[in-house]
C-alpha cells in the first residue's frame, strides 16, 4: 500500500514537472538591421522570466524577409510565430484575417503611449495588429567636417538644390569620399521607398485619382533625372546594389558626405564603436523643392502574430516584451539612451535623458512631418508616402525598382527607365482591374 502511494505520488510529481517545464517554441522572422540584432542579444531577459518559452530566430536581408513572410502568411504556412512586418502589410493582411489582433496586451503595456502616427499605421478598423519595435521617418545625415571644408552650412530644412551643390562640393573620388550615398538596390522597400519620396518632393505621384499611372509626367522626369545625375556626379561606385545596410557601412567608414535614409540609422552613425565619423555627424530634415512636400517617409518595423501560428499566447507575450517601455529601459541600461529603438513611444520623447540624444528631436520632427493620408502635392486615391497601400504595390514597386536600378548601373537612360516602368505599372493595374 505504501509502495503504491509512493509510486502514485512520484508519478504525479513527474507529470507536474513535465507540465511546468513543457517548452513552447516561438519562431521569429526578423530583418538583419542593427536594432533587431541587438534585441537578440538581450532576450535572456525574456527567457529567464519565461523558462517555458524557447525562441528561434530567422534573421534575413530585407528583400528576402519580405518575400518569405509574404509567401508563408498567404499560404497559412505556420512557419513563423512572430513576423517582422511594416505599415504596408499590416492593414492589408489584417483585412484578410491573416493576423492575430493585439488588443489584449494588458493595461501595463500602455498601448495609448504608442506614437499616434505609428499606432494608426499598424491598425485596421481601430484595432492594433502589429506592435512597433521602432518607428522612423527619413532625414539627412551629413559630415559636419566635410560640409565645413566645402565652405557650406547645412540648413535645418534644406532644398534638393542645396543638397546637390553640397554633394558635388564634398566629393573627392580619388580620396574615395563621395558627396552622397543613396539607395539603389532594387526592391519596393529598398530603392523605391527612397525614390518615391524624391518623386513626392518634386510634385509627382504614382497615380491620378482615376488610378492612371503617372510615371510619364514631367514631375517624375525631373525627379528621376535629378536623382540619376546626382548619383552619377557624387555617388559611390556600384550604387545600384546599395541598400540601407550597404550605405550605412559606407557612411560609418567615412566614405559618404551625406546620406538620406531612415532616422533609425542615427544611433549607428554616431556610435563610436561602429562609426569612424561618430563625432562629426549632423542632422537635417529631408529635402524639398519648394512645392509643399519633403522627401521623408513614415515607417515602422513592427512585430505581428500570424493567424497560422500554433503558439499564439507565447508569441504575444514575446511581442509585448520586445515593444514595451521596459524593453526601452533595458536597452538604455545596457547600451545607453542613444541606442534605444526610436520612434515608437511618446514617453521616450518626454524622457529628459533621451531628450539629450543629439538626433532625438530631429527624428520626432521628421516623423511628425510625414502625412501618409496626404503624401503628394496633387490629390491621389491611395494612402502611403514611400509606398502605395494596395496589394499590387509589392509587385509593381519591385518591378519599377529593377528599372531604376538598371538606370543607375548605366544600362538605360532615365527616360527609358520611366517609359518601361510606366508600361509595366499600367499593365499590372489593368490586369488587377483598376
Amino acid at each position: 500500500m505504501h509502495l503504491r502511494t509512493a509510486f502514485c505520488a512520484a508519478s504525479a510529481l513527474a507529470l507536474f514537472a513535465g507540465a511546468a517545464f513543457a517548452q513552447t517554441t516561438v519562431t521569429i522572422a526578423t530583418v538583419n538591421n542593427g536594432d533587431m540584432i541587438r534585441m537578440q542579444g538581450l532576450t535572456s531577459d525574456f527567457t529567464d522570466a519565461n523558462p517555458d518559452i524557447t525562441l528561434e530566430w530567422v534573421t534575413l536581408e530585407e528583400n528576402v524577409l519580405r518575400q518569405r513572410v509574404t509567401q508563408d502568411i498567404a499560404a497559412n504556412g505556420g512557419q513563423f510565430d512572430v513576423m517582422t512586418i511594416g505599415m504596408y502589410e499590416t492593414p492589408i493582411w489584417a483585412a484578410q484575417d491573416w493576423l492575430v489582433p493585439l488588443d489584449d496586451l494588458g493595461a501595463e503595456y500602455d498601448v495609448d503611449d504608442i506614437l499616434p502616427a505609428m499606432r494608426a499605421g499598424l491598425s485596421y478598423e481601430d484595432t492594433l495588429y502589429a506592435a512597433p519595435f521602432y518607428g522612423e521617418s527619413s532625414m539627412v545625415m551629413y559630415r559636419t567636417d566635410l560640409m565645413e571644408a566645402a565652405g557650406l552650412e547645412m540648413p535645418e530644412a534644406p532644398t534638393w538644390e542645396f543638397i546637390g551643390e553640397a554633394a558635388r562640393a564634398m566629393t573627392d573620388k580619388e580620396g574615395e569620399i563621395y558627396g552622397i550615398c543613396l539607395r539603389g538596390k532594387a526592391g519596393w522597400g529598398e530603392n523605391m521607398a527612397f525614390i518615391t519620396t524624391v518623386a513626392n518632393s518634386f510634385g509627382a505621384r504614382w497615380f491620378d485619382e482615376d488610378w492612371t499611372p503617372q510615371l510619364d509626367t514631367p514631375e517624375w522626369g525631373a525627379a528621376i533625372n535629378f536623382y540619376n545625375d546626382l548619383m552619377t556626379d557624387a555617388g559611390p561606385p556600384g550604387a545600384a546594389t546599395n541598400g540601407f545596410n550597404e550605405n550605412l557601412a559606407l557612411f560609418q567608414q567615412g566614405k559618404c558626405g551625406m546620406w538620406i535614409d531612415a532616422t533609425v540609422a542615427a544611433s549607428f552613425v554616431t556610435n563610436p564603436t561602429d562609426s569612424t565619423v561618430a563625432d562629426s555627424v549632423g542632422f537635417a530634415l529631408a529635402p524639398d523643392t519648394g512645392v509643399g512636400k519633403r522627401a521623408n517617409w513614415l515607417w515602422a518595423w513592427a512585430l505581428a502574430v500570424p493567424s497560422g501560428s500554433d503558439a499564439t499566447d507565447a508569441a504575444k507575450k514575446f511581442v509585448s516584451w520586445a515593444t514595451s517601455k521596459e524593453y526601452l529601459a533595458l536597452v538604455a541600461e545596457n547600451e545607453g539612451w542613444a541606442n534605444v529603438p526610436p520612434g515608437s513611444r511618446t514617453s521616450l520623447y518626454e524622457n529628459p535623458e533621451y531628450q539629450k540624444v543629439p538626433f532625438a528631436e530631429m527624428t520626432l520632427n521628421s516623423i511628425n512631418a510625414a502625412d501618409p493620408n496626404n503624401p503628394t502635392v496633387d490629390p491621389v486615391p491611395y494612402v502611403g508616402i514611400q509606398y502605395v497601400a494596395i496589394p499590387e504595390w509589392a509587385g509593381i514597386g519591385t518591378s519599377a525598382g529593377q528599372e531604376f536600378s538598371a538606370m543607375l548601373a548605366g544600362q538605360q537612360t532615365p527616360e527609358e527607365a520611366l517609359a518601361n516602368a510606366q508600361a509595366l505599372v499600367a499593365d499590372e493595374m489593368e490586369a488587377a482591374g483598376y
